[in-house]
């Protein structure tokens, strides 16, 4: 089994993601099988209970896992589903240790973190590389090297290293080179400092990803191998990209692929990027452009809505379209109206919960409807535009959601029964994959081609079942029900060009060459839309 362990230095937010990404997206354009596991150093059992302010989007899983948002781009980059046990913690950790120690296993040793953490961390890693059945396991470190929080995993990587071997484990470490306005130059001397802390550690980097908005010059390289003790080879530029998808180009162009596949001593076919490359030549020509407004609360961290921003990137390679996202905060509509959403062609009201915001996209909902824009509402957008219709169309004034208005005297969006008796909030939602079945004939079975889909939930609250034959009587359609035929999970008007809800969560299984049916419907009907109008814009 061959480990590559990426780390980060200087600050966060460099791009360790997308890095670990496209390294394991090299690998296995050489045939190789390969997974990828991120370490987060947070106390947090999971991301479930975080504010997307604290970490961007809540990604979930197929097997409902709640996990951070990078978990996404490896799925993502490599069209694979990965576990709830790709995601290691620092409270999984020590969860799993302080229970052993609970129940006498440690044989009345002390428990320390030398050995006891890093060998529960060392066990997690290896058992994902062995039920994975995979060549490479690429495995991202969450933080930047100096953190307290990362210190034990740090030492849990050096002692793979020391166990398994230099040819079995490779280190990459990402790293900033900064550029002073002022002279111009691109300084190297925090990626000195950031491998002196690491080698501190007792871990040498046998690459360094330097990251900077140009490609590093030959001057730098020099200097960054001749200081850290790099070979020149192994020093990488990691300079701004059009897309994230053309970073796994931009390092094999420079022998990335080649110099980690002979160090680690591999043998793979040669690079097929074929079909890689056409996704990005589609993406960077379009023949078109629409203009598709996010409504959300938010919307001031754009990671939090990350998966549609990629949902709506597959969709527009695909259609050889330029999308333009407009971010709306759902507050300012509350406040000002909705005079932000004229112009666009389609309207995305993503998932979320609480009543901040939630008036807002419920008059974002109304306007698609009246002024028949195409829309697509997800989860908790998918169930604000039932309290719409019932609150314009049925003629409930207060109709909401109990999450939102307990009293409530039309109560459309209740609490799941099986949620009824939940008192803790991590890890207790609908979640992960479920069974939902199409209607034949409906809107939703001509997008998806398939009377049986499976799609990722999380969700406390549904649509009301007392609510529903009123609802379809006077035109709101659900097209899409669970086994029991009971919950609801996809709904569309017939007396609309394009208006669509779903349940369920699709961006989570957007792909860059297979792209999410609804997202895609929802720019190939803002197309419509567009020119419909007469829109040349």
């Amino acid at each position: 089994m061959k480990y590559i362990i990426v780390t980060g230095g200087v600050i966060s937010g460099l791009g360790k993601g997308i890095t670990t990404s496209s390294i394991a997206k090299i690998l296995q354009a050489r045939g190789l099988k390969v997974t990828a596991i991120k370490i987060d150093p947070y106390l947090n059992y999971d991301a479930g209970t975080m504010n997307p302010y604290q970490h961007g989007e809540v990604f979930v899983l197929e097997d409902g896992g709640e996990v951070d948002l990078d978990l996404g781009n490896y799925e993502r980059f490599l069209d694979a589903n990965l576990t709830f046990d790709h995601n290691i913690t620092t409270g999984k950790i020590y969860k799993t240790v302080i229970e052993r120690e609970r129940k006498g296993e440690y044989l009345g040793k002390t428990v320390q973190i030398i050995p006891h953490i890093t060998e529960e961390i060392k066990r997690r890693i290896k058992k994902i590389a062995i039920e994975s059945n995979v060549d490479v396991v690429v495995i991202e470190v969450g933080g930047t090297v100096g953190d307290i929080e990362s210190m034990p995993f740090l030492e849990a990587a050096r002692e793979l290293w020391l166990e398994e071997g230099s040819r079995n484990v490779l280190f990459v470490h990402t790293t900033l080179i900064p550029v002073l306005d002022v002279v111009g130059e691109q300084k190297t001397k925090p990626t000195q400092h950031s491998v002196k802390e690491l080698r501190s550690l007792g871990i040498q980097p046998d690459i360094i990803i330097g990251r900077a908005k140009e490609y590093l010059n030959d001057d730098t390289r020099r200097k960054i191998s001749l200081f850290c003790s790099v070979p020149y080879e192994a020093v990488i530029s990691a300079p701004d990209a059009k897309s994230i998808y053309e970073v796994p180009l931009i390092f094999e162009k420079q022998g990335l692929g080649e110099y980690i596949m002979g160090k680690l001593q591999l043998w793979g076919e040669p690079p097929e990027w074929k079909e890689w490359k056409k996704f990005l030549e589609n993406l960077y020509n379009p023949k078109d452009e629409v203009t598709i407004a996010i409504v959300g609360k938010y919307v001031h961290l754009r990671d939090s809505y990350i998966s549609h921003r990629e949902s709506l990137t597959h969709a527009a390679s695909r259609l050889k379209v330029k999308i333009n996202i407009k971010w709306i905060d759902s507050e300012r509509i509350e406040e000002n109206g909705t005079e932000e959403l004229k112009g666009v062609h389609g309207i995305l009201i993503p998932g979320g919960f609480g009543k901040r915001g939630s008036e807002g996209k419920i008059l974002a909902a109304k306007y698609a409807r009246e002024h028949k824009i195409p829309f697509l509402g997800i989860c908790f957008g998918f169930q604000l535009a039932v309290v719409e219709f019932a609150r314009s169309i049925l003629g409930y004034e207060d109709a909401n959601s109990t999450e939102l208005s307990p009293a409530t005297s039309a109560p459309v969006i209740d609490l799941l029964p099986e949620q009824r008796n939940i008192n803790k909030l991590g890890g207790t939602m609908r979640l992960g994959a479920q069974k939902v079945i199409i209607e034949k004939g409906s809107l939703a079975y001509n997008l998806y081609r398939s009377e049986v889909i499976y799609e990722r939930h999380r969700h406390r609250y549904e649509v009301n079942p007392d609510y529903i034959d009123e609802l379809e009587k006077k035109g709101m359609h659900f097209s899409g029900k669970d086994e029991s035929g009971v919950r609801m999970e996809i709904f569309e008007f017939r007396n609309h060009p394009f208006y669509i809800g779903s349940q369920f969560h699709p961006e989570f299984k957007s792909r860059p060459l297979r792209p999410s049916p609804l997202h895609l419907a929802l720019v190939k009907y803002a197309l419509k839309y567009k020119k419909s109008n007469g829109d040349s814009s």
